[in-house]
């Protein structure tokens, strides 16, 4: 895949992370964004780690500079997204990059947010206490990614998204 079209679905796939970060379900003290978690996902499969990781950075720089997000975002979509990428990347099985975004925002992206939260927010928070917000997050999101690319799959529009 050419790095234009790479950079093209990059673009459209922030954008749709951004449009739609206003639509987030307050669980705790995080406000959860399924579709953040899907774009993850999407981005992993059709485009890999790299692009995925550099696409929830900016996803989350927008929209903390817009006031749609909050600095919560960079650790759960970031560290999601590289899990995601990298299982599908070495496993080349969809259900490596769902649980790569499950583990990697859910469990470790939760974990990281506390010192975000504490240290940069001045919040008071538990290690774990992002777990079960994050958890809901990225298991919803994940599960409508899944759900998109079987779809692709099936009409043939993922191996032309590859190509």
């Amino acid at each position: 895949m050419s790095k234009t079209r790479k950079l093209a679905i990059s673009g459209i796939l922030i954008a749709v992370g951004v449009v739609c970060a206003p639509f987030s379900i307050p669980v705790g003290a995080a406000r959860c964004l399924p579709i953040q978690h899907m774009v993850n996902v999407l981005a992993a499969v059709i485009l890999g780690p790299g692009y995925a990781v550099a696409m929830a950075f900016i996803t989350s720089l927008i929209r903390v500079a817009t006031g749609t997000g909050t600095l919560l975002a960079f650790p759960g979509s970031m560290v999601g997204a590289l899990c995601a990428g990298l299982m599908y990347k070495y496993g080349k099985k969809l259900g490596f990059a769902f649980v790569g975004e499950v583990v990697g925002t859910g469990i470790l992206g939760a974990m990281l947010a506390y010192p975000v939260a504490t240290l940069l927010m001045g919040r008071d928070a538990a290690l774990f206490g992002f777990v079960v917000p994050f958890l809901v997050s990225t298991i919803g999101g994940s599960i409508i990614a899944t759900i998109i690319i079987i779809a692709l799959e099936k009409t043939g529009v993922m191996k032309k998204l590859r190509s």
